[in-house]
């Protein structure tokens, strides 16, 4: 079995450093700069497995591109492109 299997199998997908302020992803405004701390505890593996596959990996940085009105899909850009989350998928991605 490998580590990252080991590691979505008990859900501990990266920690931040105990000194930094974490916030999710979907509260951040347009232009913010910030780095993937970890994931939310309530993701199951194989959604744990579709964000590190997309680029939203402990440690990579994330550009807050643009947030749709009323509530609508957030807007990042992360490992050389863009992509557009859910305000509720977007929760679930803790960043300092």
């Amino acid at each position: 079995m490998s580590v990252m299997t080991e590691r979505l199998g008990s859900r501990v997908v990266g920690t931040a450093p105990p000194a930094q302020r974490e916030v999710c992803l979907a509260d951040l405004r347009p232009g913010s700069r910030v780095v993937v701390a970890r994931l939310c505890e309530e993701a199951d593996a194989a959604t744990a497995r579709r964000y590190f596959d997309l680029g939203f990996v402990p440690g990579s940085e994330v550009l807050v591109v643009r947030r749709a009105p009323m509530r609508g899909p957030v807007v990042v850009r992360v490992a050389g492109y863009e992509i557009a989350l859910r305000r509720d998928q977007a929760r679930c991605i803790k960043v300092a």
